[in-house]
């Protein structure tokens, strides 16, 4: 089908020279979207994967305690796609208090980010819409603390910013001026209200991405609260009861398309190539995610199945062990807050677990010892390894 530029240009003036900035049309896409049989196909394919993947609560004995590791898990992706180094084990460190292996700016983004998505998902609980006031609080909370902080968080910019290069002039991209950032979001909220039509969620999650980082309405934080609104968008329409997708792997995975399909919306209005490309990581990502699940699941079980073996002291180390799926990354302090059992206690059932190959000590010594579950761990850990240039 063919299309035209997706927008306008406007000349922006720097101190010492004009750029072009651009200013995308509303959405939805005119003309509409061309649905050839193999993109609806793929569509169909990428809402089976989601009925799967939401029917893992009902597979998990405990969905909550996958859902704290894995949104972890999204948290270090999708800050590792701008540039930061932490792992997910750097960042259950330092929510210990413990020193992580990377600067600590980057395990603090991190952890801003899980604060940001667990604000988001508590106020839609509370009936709150996904709206421009939410995207604000969410935005203020991702850079609350560390690297950003200084970024006006929670506030739309006022002035101008660029993708690329050091200046406007010399960017790959640079998004509508200032004062035309508050009417493009409008524009959009209307479009996540159904306005002017109603569009099935799953397209209105693929084209909101695209929009609003070509918007890209704040100085900082745009790719992580872009990604971040795709499953808050899924889990304010009921589409997931819980927030389980995550699409920030397969983006960093295919991170150069992913760019080169967002910039083709815009300059030729190929939005067909980048939905083809939506719905194959939502179909990918979820199968990923009902594996992890799977595997979680079956070695809980197969450990259970060792501490069941330790006679009198299995109902104690069990409960030590469920503590140590929700935090892989522990110490004997912590699982005695967790858990309710004493010192003792919990201490000879961390000895348990080390004998029969559950539970591996990270450090060497009498005091403050931390602890790993490391076959947890390296379940949640694939797909985390650093991006290379």
């Amino acid at each position: 089908m063919k299309r035209e530029l997706q927008g306008h240009y406007i000349t922006v003036s720097t101190v010492d020279e004009k750029a072009q900035a651009f200013v995308p049309s509303p959405l939805p896409p005119r003309p509409p979207i061309d649905w050839t049989p193999a993109l609806r196909s793929k569509f169909d394919q990428a809402w089976l994967s989601l009925g799967r993947l939401d029917s893992v609560s009902t597979l998990l004995p405990d969905t909550s305690l996958f859902l704290y590791m894995y949104i972890r898990k999204e948290a270090v992706l999708s800050s590792m796609i701008e540039g930061t180094q932490s792992s997910l084990s750097d960042l259950l460190l330092f929510e210990l208090d413990q020193e992580p292996g990377v600067p600590l700016d980057d395990v603090r983004e991190v952890s801003n980010y899980v604060a940001a998505l667990n604000h988001g998902l508590s106020r839609l609980a509370e009936g709150f819409p996904l709206s421009l006031r939410l995207i604000k609080e969410i935005h203020g909370v991702l850079l609350a603390k560390g690297r950003g902080s200084n970024q006006t968080p929670g506030e739309f910019r006022r002035s101008q910013n660029w993708i690329g290069g050091s200046r406007p002039g010399n960017a790959a991209f640079v998004p509508p001026p200032a004062e035309q950032v508050l009417e493009c979001m409008s524009q959009l909220e209307l479009f996540l209200h159904d306005q002017p039509q109603a569009t099935p969620v799953l397209l209105k999650a693929a084209l909101a991405h695209v929009q609003f980082e070509t918007i890209h309405p704040f100085l900082d934080g745009n790719g992580r609260l872009g990604r971040l609104l795709i499953t808050l968008l899924l889990c304010e329409q009921k589409v997931l009861s819980e927030p389980m997708l995550y699409l920030s792997l397969y983006f960093k995975t295919h991170r150069r398309y992913y760019y080169e399909l967002l910039n083709n919306v815009r300059m030729t209005g190929n939005w067909e190539d980048w939905l083809d490309f939506f719905a194959e990581a939502v179909i990918v990502t979820s199968a990923q995610a009902v594996e992890a699940a799977r595997q979680l699941l079956d070695l809980s079980n197969e450990d259970r199945l060792k501490i069941s073996g330790l006679g009198r002291a299995a109902a104690s180390t069990l409960q030590v062990h469920r503590a140590l799926m929700e935090h892989p990354i522990a110490t004997a302090g912590m699982l005695v807050e967790k858990t309710g059992i004493t010192p003792a206690t919990v201490n000879k059932a961390l000895g348990h677990l080390e004998r029969i190959g559950i539970v591996r000590e990270l450090t060497a010594q009498k005091r403050n010892r931390l602890f790993s579950y490391s076959g947890y761990l390296e379940i949640l850990n694939r797909g985390t390894e650093p991006l290379l240039a």
